[in-house]
Protein backbone atom coordinates (compact mmCIF):
# COMPACT_ATOMS: atom_id res chain seq x y z
CA UNK A 1 0.00 0.00 0.00
CA UNK A 2 1.72 3.47 -0.84
CA UNK A 3 1.06 6.56 1.26
CA UNK A 4 0.65 9.57 -0.61
CA UNK A 5 3.39 12.40 1.66
CA UNK A 6 1.40 14.94 3.59
CA UNK A 7 2.74 17.77 1.45
CA UNK A 8 1.04 16.74 -1.84
CA UNK A 9 -2.39 17.34 0.40
CA UNK A 10 -1.01 20.73 1.64
CA UNK A 11 -0.09 21.79 -1.65
CA UNK A 12 -3.72 21.16 -3.32
CA UNK A 13 -5.35 22.75 -0.05
CA UNK A 14 -3.22 26.18 -0.87
CA UNK A 15 -4.01 25.97 -4.92
CA UNK A 16 -7.87 25.35 -3.53
CA UNK A 17 -7.77 28.15 -1.09
CA UNK A 18 -6.00 30.54 -3.15
CA UNK A 19 -8.17 29.74 -6.30
CA UNK A 20 -10.69 30.33 -3.75
CA UNK A 21 -9.26 33.97 -2.92
CA UNK A 22 -8.72 35.03 -5.92
CA UNK A 23 -12.30 34.18 -7.32
CA UNK A 24 -13.54 36.08 -3.97
CA UNK A 25 -11.04 39.17 -5.23
CA UNK A 26 -12.39 39.45 -8.62
CA UNK A 27 -15.80 38.22 -9.64
CA UNK A 28 -18.87 40.64 -9.05
CA UNK A 29 -21.28 37.88 -8.20
CA UNK A 30 -22.73 37.04 -5.20
CA UNK A 31 -23.67 33.39 -5.98
CA UNK A 32 -19.99 33.06 -7.40
CA UNK A 33 -18.36 34.71 -4.26
CA UNK A 34 -20.03 32.34 -1.79
CA UNK A 35 -18.98 29.51 -4.19
CA UNK A 36 -15.33 30.74 -3.41
CA UNK A 37 -16.35 31.18 0.46
CA UNK A 38 -16.93 27.50 0.15
CA UNK A 39 -13.69 27.13 -1.61
CA UNK A 40 -11.56 28.18 0.97
CA UNK A 41 -13.69 26.52 3.70
CA UNK A 42 -12.73 23.17 2.16
CA UNK A 43 -9.37 23.61 1.17
CA UNK A 44 -8.92 24.76 5.16
CA UNK A 45 -10.77 21.57 5.80
CA UNK A 46 -8.52 18.86 3.78
CA UNK A 47 -5.46 20.88 5.43
CA UNK A 48 -7.10 20.12 9.04
CA UNK A 49 -7.68 16.31 7.71
CA UNK A 50 -4.54 15.71 6.69
CA UNK A 51 -3.20 17.07 9.53
CA UNK A 52 -5.19 14.77 11.88
CA UNK A 53 -4.38 11.82 9.38
CA UNK A 54 -0.67 12.26 9.42
CA UNK A 55 -0.48 12.79 13.29
CA UNK A 56 -3.18 10.05 14.66
CA UNK A 57 -5.56 12.29 15.86
CA UNK A 58 -9.06 13.31 15.99
CA UNK A 59 -8.68 16.98 16.97
CA UNK A 60 -8.37 18.32 13.32
CA UNK A 61 -11.59 15.84 12.64
CA UNK A 62 -13.38 17.60 15.04
CA UNK A 63 -12.53 20.82 13.84
CA UNK A 64 -13.62 19.89 10.37
CA UNK A 65 -16.86 18.89 11.81
CA UNK A 66 -17.52 22.43 13.17
CA UNK A 67 -16.15 24.08 9.95
CA UNK A 68 -18.82 22.31 8.05
CA UNK A 69 -21.81 23.11 10.32
CA UNK A 70 -20.24 26.65 10.29
CA UNK A 71 -20.07 26.61 6.47
CA UNK A 72 -23.86 24.86 6.14
CA UNK A 73 -25.17 27.84 8.11
CA UNK A 74 -23.50 30.11 6.43
CA UNK A 75 -25.04 29.04 3.29
CA UNK A 76 -28.41 29.08 4.38
CA UNK A 77 -28.27 32.37 5.61
CA UNK A 78 -26.36 33.84 2.44
CA UNK A 79 -29.01 31.75 0.35
CA UNK A 80 -31.56 33.33 1.89
CA UNK A 81 -29.96 37.20 1.67
CA UNK A 82 -29.21 36.32 -2.00
CA UNK A 83 -32.93 35.50 -3.08
CA UNK A 84 -34.18 38.65 -1.49
CA UNK A 85 -31.69 40.98 -3.47
CA UNK A 86 -32.23 39.37 -6.43
CA UNK A 87 -36.42 39.61 -5.75
CA UNK A 88 -35.56 43.74 -5.27
CA UNK A 89 -32.84 44.58 -7.22
CA UNK A 90 -33.36 42.12 -10.50
CA UNK A 91 -29.68 41.69 -10.47
CA UNK A 92 -26.48 39.69 -8.80
CA UNK A 93 -23.64 42.28 -9.02
CA UNK A 94 -21.68 42.63 -5.79
CA UNK A 95 -20.85 46.35 -7.13
CA UNK A 96 -24.96 47.17 -7.56
CA UNK A 97 -25.76 46.02 -3.64
CA UNK A 98 -24.32 48.48 -1.26
CA UNK A 99 -26.75 48.42 1.18
CA UNK A 100 -29.06 45.77 2.42
CA UNK A 101 -32.02 48.59 3.85
CA UNK A 102 -35.07 49.08 1.04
Amino acid sequence: MSVIPISYYLVLSAVLFGLGVVAFVFKRNVITVFMSVELMLNAVNLAFVAFARAHGQVDGLAYVFFVIVVAAAEAAVGLAIVVMLAQNRESLNVERMNSLKF
